[in-house]
């Protein structure tokens, strides 16, 4: 039994199967071999497994996200039956007289640098293709278990640590709990555990080399613990927390149905914050209002080009057209500083997240944010859709967002196509939009504040440091003092003022959000029901 401490990012507990996910590869090491034949059956069994691998994939992909964003399977495929790569393995391993698993590595770092320095842009997207068909075939090799993210069994998820890329791969329902050696509270993971309501601890100073897919573990999100293998007389204190902890959660469900209403009758929306289409179902599940926050950008991660127009209209229309009339405020991609998509070719930055990123990208680079701006007019004729634009510093910035609208709408008018302009409205993230908030108010819809990256512009710290988390507070009078000022100058214009932040969910400021005259707290889905119950408590 082992023991280990953490900080936990969203309490709970837990108890369950391990699914250790290793980022670095196994250092493969090259090894003189005497019979090249019996080597090479043992690469055509990798390659074997390989394909059921991937065909496993294609298939799950089809059923959740269609052909179009599947077919990269595929494509892995039928690299893998590429004669050229294949000779080239087979060459080194009996020229040279060498194991498969380094004749793949060296053969696959070849065709990569090959591919990278084509002119032609599919051929250089293959790059990241074949180096991942051969870290695939090399684990097999190495008979290394292939943790897939899509299809595993319920598991706690042990790492060192995730990006929003990887943690957009998974099968929620699968995951128990997370534990990361690294990570911040504000890191992505941390949002994904608020979001479905599972135990989550950062910072657990875990040797991952130790730690074995398979193995028992208890995640206790209370006491910021982590138990591998614990013994039998803990498992049954947990399932007694457990079995506590379900009680909770049923009373939480007797507010289901209920208005957002103080008992001096004061009204607040209270609104969901979501990732992805199949997150839909934690925002009825929770009886949200509407959706606060849909993070586009997780339409363009975990994959290798752009979503096309018609990927994005088809999964904007069908939030919400499973929303039935409530409001679904969609943000344009944020794309940047931790959220990094290599098909962008961002490059690197020495302070992402003061970077190029957001809506920078987008009045940069128009094309990729017409594409976006499409979809989203297109989907509009289908329920009650928003807009926000993330990352706004100033009222230019605005106006040239609604000229490139009306570039878009010119080109649907053009092509008959039927779209509507819905609300348009903007995040308030940075202390110069703070301070502009009154001329933004008056030619905006609405705000909506981003407390993670305000609290994190206000204070000059990096949210995502975790070195900084006794630093970061986000109860500090500053951030508040902008709350209110941003919500004031709404008002004068007859303008709604909401937060989509981390910090809507902190019930110790229910009653000051009320007391500023908030119009909307948009939590996650988990949440949605504890801040109903701290609403109508409130003394206000």
């Amino acid at each position: 039994m082992v023991k280990l401490s953490g900080k936990a990012v969203y309490k709970g507990v837990i108890i369950g199967p391990v699914a250790v996910l290793k980022k670095d590869e196994a250092q493969v090491k090259r090894t003189k071999i005497t019979d090249a034949d019996a080597e090479i059956v043992r690469l055509t069994q990798a390659g074997e497994q390989a394909q059921a691998q991937l065909q496993k994939l294609y298939d799950k992909a089809v059923r959740e996200v269609g052909e179009a964003s599947a077919a990269i399977f595929e494509v892995h495929q039928m690299m893998l039956e590429d004669d050229d790569y294949l000779d080239a393995i087979h060459n080194m391993i009996q020229t040279e007289m060498v194991n498969a698993e380094y004749a793949v590595a060296v053969t696959g770092d070849n065709f990569s640098e090959m591919f990278a320095n084509m002119d032609d842009d599919y051929m250089k997207a293959r790059a990241a293709d074949v180096k991942d068909i051969s870290n695939r075939l090399v684990r097999n090799l190495m008979g290394q278990e292939d943790v897939d993210l899509a299809s595993m069994e319920p598991s706690i998820i042990v790492a060192d640590d995730l990006s929003p890329s990887e943690t957009v791969q998974m099968d929620k329902s699968k995951i128990l709990a997370f534990v990361t050696v690294h990570g911040s509270t504000n890191s992505h993971t941390a949002i994904l555990a608020r979001m479905m309501n599972i135990p989550a601890l950062i910072g657990v100073p875990m040797d991952l080399d130790e730690i074995h897919t398979g193995m028992k573990a208890v995640v206790d999100g209370f006491k910021g613990e982590v138990i591998f293998e614990p013994s039998e007389e803990i498992c049954a204190e947990v399932e007694e927390k457990i079995r506590e902890e379900k009680e909770k959660l049923k009373l939480l469900q007797t507010l289901k149905g209920k208005e957002n209403v103080t008992p001096s009758g004061q009204k607040i929306n209270i609104y969901a914050n979501i990732g992805s289409v199949s997150d839909v179902g934690y925002v009825l599940e929770n009886d949200a209002g509407g959706i606060g926050l849909f993070r586009s950008e997780f339409l363009y991660l975990g994959r290798d080009d752009f979503p096309t127009e018609e990927e994005q209209f088809q999964a904007y229309r069908q939030v919400v057209q499973t929303m039935a009339g409530k409001k679904v405020i969609i943000r344009t991609l944020d794309i940047g500083a931790d959220k990094q998509v290599d098909y962008f070719n961002l490059g690197k930055e020495d302070n992402p997240a003061l970077g190029y990123r957001a809506i920078r990208i987008c009045l940069k680079q128009p094309d990729i944010f017409k594409t976006q701006l499409r979809a989203l007019l297109r989907a509009a004729m289908y329920g009650n859709l928003s807009i926000m634009y993330p990352m706004i510093i100033s009222v230019e910035e605005v106006k040239r967002i609604y000229e490139i609208v009306d570039e878009v709408k010119a080109e649907l008018d053009e092509a008959q196509i039927p779209y509507k302009v819905p609300e348009q409205g903007i995040m308030i993230e940075t202390p110069a939009a703070v301070m502009v908030s009154e001329e933004l108010a008056q030619i905006v819809d609405f705000f909506s504040i981003g407390t993670n990256d305000l609290t994190q512009y206000t204070l000059a710290l990096d949210r995502q440091n975790a070195k900084l988390d006794d630093f970061y507070d986000p109860h500090h009078p500053a951030v508040l003092r902008m709350i209110r000022l941003v919500t004031d100058n709404a008002h004068k214009y007859g303008k709604w003022s909401g937060i989509c932040g981390e910090l809507g969910a902190d019930l110790e400021l229910t009653e000051e959000f009320l007391r500023m005259g908030l119009d909307e707290l948009s939590v996650a889905p988990s949440m949605v029901l504890r801040v109903r119950k701290a609403v109508r408590e409130a003394n206000v």
